[in-house]
């Protein structure tokens, strides 16, 4: 019941590991705002799969690499909803590819979606919480960006830089109480994989197995909680080992 009237913002909550963040933060009783780009299907299912769970959700479609969409649809939201207490930033895109094969497109569509949908999406919301003094801001990197990952250059430099933004935004919101965390997932069965050859890839894990979203979300709704209060500027992975 403590959770009660706080609003959590989910970007990319229409599939994956955003999905089950708003479903575990949905179920601790959070109302959740899920955002979509494209997946509008996915994320009716969401709203609805929430809403008959005794949960509430309402949905928000923008496009993280467009700053004006960004800033234009967050503060419509906030003057009329007010504040949120957390931001999950969820959503981004890979495009893999050798370093001498990637194009110029690759390299920034992934750096633009990415990096730059820290900066799209926070900047119009930061003010708002600091007035509050309250609030949990969890970012979502990759073990890519933690050790780096051949193949993924673009990707791995995108999630390494959004790990070096939180921990920066971390320490200049530390003294308004709202803290800043980063989840760095490793292999997580999600669409994102679902091409790859699996059994090649988990040989490498420790624990022999690719994670689950929902491993990944209770870990989320933990840093969302009153009781992570004094948690702020880490980098938690969740790989089985794998760094």
């Amino acid at each position: 019941m403590e959770n009660t009237g706080k609003k959590v913002l989910v970007t990319g909550a229409s599939g994956g590991i955003g999905r089950a963040i708003a479903l575990a933060a949905a179920k601790s009783g959070y109302e959740i705002v899920a955002h979509y780009n494209r997946g509008e299907e996915k994320a009716l299912s969401l709203k609805a799969e929430i809403e008959a769970a005794g949960g509430k959700c309402s949905l928000l479609q923008f496009s993280i690499s467009d700053r004006g969409d960004c800033k234009e649809k967050l503060e419509k939201w906030t003057e009329e909803n007010g504040t949120f207490w957390g931001v999950v930033c969820n959503a981004g895109i890979c495009r893999d590819n050798i370093f001498p094969a990637l194009t110029d497109e690759n390299w920034d569509d992934v750096i633009h979606t990415n990096l730059d949908g820290f900066y799209n999406v926070l900047k119009p919301l930061v003010m708002g919480m600091c007035k509050k003094r309250c609030g949990r801001i969890i970012t979502i990197a990759s073990v890519s960006g933690v050790i780096g990952n051949k193949g993924q250059v673009n990707y791995s430099a995108s999630k390494a830089g959004i790990i070096g933004a939180t921990k920066a935004l971390a320490l200049e919101l530390a003294g308004r109480k709202i803290t800043v965390n980063c989840i760095a997932p490793g292999i997580i069965e999600t669409d994102m994989i679902k091409d790859a050859p699996l059994d090649e890839i988990v040989s490498a894990v420790p624990m022999k197995r690719a994670g689950k979203p929902e491993e990944v979300a209770s870990l989320a709704v933990f840093l969302l909680g009153e009781e992570s209060s004094y948690i702020t500027r880490q980098v938690i992975s969740v790989n089985g080992g794998l760094a």
